[in-house]
């Protein structure tokens, strides 16, 4: 599968109008009789998981296709992991319905639904806490070897987060009172697991989509190449994660060269910092001619000071040098891949993205640090889906208690 091969965005227009569908056809069932129509009720449920599955997956395909730097990358795995976990749900609940219709009946549909957020948390707790226990242990190690800062602590605090989430609904899960005290109190642990549900489904989607733009190697018909910076060492030469990203622009340039004889241009990209003793690009530059590179074939950017300036001015410097229409890659750091390409599309340009290894615990601090940033993005879509899905939490608690 190669990235970029699409035009168009793929729309969930099929999903929606399965949904009315679906909604009209269980309606009509309700009305005339939901505990008659139990089984038949379940069962359209779980024909109708399964083509959201089906649906989500092949929306998931083409959008690696057509933009794989993008939220719905990871909106639609994230959630299609959870369709398959209210699917199965459901399917155990079918087989009951047909087994014993006396005891299983059409409201143990809608609690089934009311409980999805809650079971999801439940089968996915192993993943949770084998991904917290190692996002503790890189961290501590992330601290002995970096130091005690801030940003350092965020896995642990992730973790900690995670857990505790876990726990709390766990612990409260069961309540016994009056039937107003346990509505309120099922009311606010179903909502806590719809908020807890959509961070999972966001972190899940995160990682997978990073794992698929880091392992993929870009086609070898590049025309540049931009290398993003990130600080230098006080004598002006680049530090081991600089030099770790140019390393890999130059490994992609050499291979390229070797399979179809094209070359490249570079474009290293990075201003001046307050502390700095020359710009980024400088610093990338000189170790640039110490590999070998033909300074012809490096085109300096020295004014960026972030990544989304990196992509903007960068393609700023390829339109200067007729490249409209160019391909484009970008190196950087593998857990910087994903939203460095989400940056490049912002700026309306098509780059792919390879990414540079680093030192093990340093990998998945920074890789929380790059979730956090993408949560902070976008929020109008997320506040979208985040509303949504606690309003459908809270109907699905009312018509229960109804």
């Amino acid at each position: 599968m190669q990235f970029d091969t699409r035009n168009k965005k793929p729309k969930l227009w099929n999903i929606a109008a399965v949904s009315c569908v679906t909604a009209a056809v269980i309606g009509f069932l309700v009305y005339q009789g939901p505990d008659r129509y139990a089984a038949v009720i379940s069962g359209i449920s779980d024909l109708y998981y399964l083509i959201v599955m089906v649906l989500l997956f092949l929306a998931f395909i083409k959008q690696l296709q057509y933009n794989p730097y993008s939220y719905n990358t990871i909106y639609y795995m994230g959630f299609l992991i959870f369709v398959l976990s209210v699917f199965i749900t459901n399917v155990f609940l079918t087989v009951r319905i047909v087994r014993d219709p006396d005891v299983w009946n059409s409201r143990q549909i809608i609690y089934t639904l009311l409980r999805s957020a809650s079971f999801y948390m439940q089968i996915s707790f192993p993943f949770i806490l084998i991904f917290s226990t190692a996002l503790c242990i890189s961290n501590i190690s992330l601290i002995r070897h970096e130091g005690r800062r801030f940003v350092n602590l965020l896995g642990i605090i992730l973790s900690v987060l995670l857990i505790a989430g876990e726990s709390f609904l766990f612990l409260y899960d069961n309540y016994a009172g009056s039937m107003r005290q346990v509505f309120i109190h099922d009311l606010f642990a179903y909502t806590f697991a719809a908020v807890y549900l959509y961070f999972e489904c966001m972190l899940i989607g995160t990682i997978i989509a990073n794992i698929i733009v880091v392992n993929y190697e870009p086609e070898a018909d590049k025309d540049f190449i931009i290398i993003l910076g990130c600080g230098m060492r006080k004598d002006g030469t680049p530090t081991p994660l600089l030099r770790g990203r140019i390393d890999r622009a130059v490994a992609f340039y050499e291979k390229q060269k070797a399979l179809t004889g094209k070359e490249l241009k570079f474009i290293p990209s990075g201003g001046q910092g307050p502390r700095e003793v020359t710009t980024e690009c400088a610093s990338m530059k000189q170790y640039l001619l110490e590999r070998g590179i033909p300074e012809h074939l490096i085109i300096e950017e020295d004014k960026a000071a972030n990544t989304y300036e990196n992509m903007k001015f960068s393609k700023a410097k390829i339109e200067e040098c007729g490249g409209k229409g160019a391909k484009i890659a970008f190196s950087t750091t593998n857990y910087h891949v994903f939203r460095s390409g989400l940056l490049a599309r912002r700026v309306k340009m098509r780059a792919q993205g390879i990414g540079a290894k680093t030192k093990w615990y340093f990998w998945p601090n920074a890789a929380v640090r790059e979730f956090t940033g993408l949560l902070t993005e976008h929020r109008g879509k997320q506040a979208l889906i985040f509303g949504s899905l606690i309003a459908a939490y809270i109907v699905l608690t009312v018509l229960n208690y109804r």
